[in-house]
């Protein structure tokens, strides 16, 4: 059994299209603005640092 490549990842259809790479120098380059990921993030990621405790 050999391992798949190239296999498209299941994303939210709001993301469709998005694409990540790590370059040899370990920059990180994606082909979306990142105001619109973080809108994302935002819409449907709860944040824990805010998360009232107790």
């Amino acid at each position: 059994m050999g391992k798949e490549k190239n296999k498209e990842p299941k994303v939210h259809r709001e993301l469709n299209g998005f694409r990540v790479e790590i370059d040899k120098f370990g920059e990180i380059k994606g082909n979306f603005d990142i105001d619109k990921v973080n809108e994302f993030l935002n819409r449907n990621l709860e944040d824990k640092k805010l998360k009232h405790e107790g």
